[in-house]
């Protein structure tokens, strides 16, 4: 997957993805970088990362972002007709989730001093385990 501004396929370490992956540096082109793929699966977050997730997720991530960073924050948000969830596996191996702080029923996560590296995204469906469509978005200046 190739668009301007520095977006291509990652070398992924990690598990693979469902949805794809991309590699995006600091300063990207176009701002946000948006995804569309499935959400949910069987497993229950809070089940299996031990944090407080919430939401139903696939075994692997859906999609798998490789950031260089710089100066700028990194938000990862979702937009969706139904109630969404958003879990990351961040470079460092810490979880991050969030349920509703986006628009409406929508999670956002906003990383003020980004690390650079592998960030394993999942998005969640909160009441049940159906597979939904939800656009994801990455971006450094807003949430969707």
């Amino acid at each position: 997957m190739i668009a301007s501004g520095g977006v291509a396929a990652a070398d992924n370490p990690s598990p693979m993805p469902s949805a794809g992956n991309a590699s995006l540096s600091a300063g990207f082109t176009p701002d946000p970088y948006r995804v569309r793929l499935p959400t949910g699966g069987p497993i229950d977050a809070s089940e299996a990362r031990g944090q407080d997730c919430d939401g139903f997720i696939a075994a692997m991530p859906d999609f798998n972002l490789f950031y260089n960073s710089a100066s700028l924050p990194l938000i990862i948000s979702v937009d969706a007709e139904v109630d969404t969830t958003l879990v990351i596996q961040t470079p460092d191996g810490n979880w991050h989730c969030d349920d509703d702080s986006g628009d409406g029923l929508n999670p956002s996560i906003r990383f003020a001093a980004p690390q650079s590296g592998n960030y394993d995204i999942w998005i969640g469906t909160y009441a049940d385990a159906s597979r939904e469509e939800a656009t994801l978005s990455i971006s450094e200046l807003f949430s969707e």
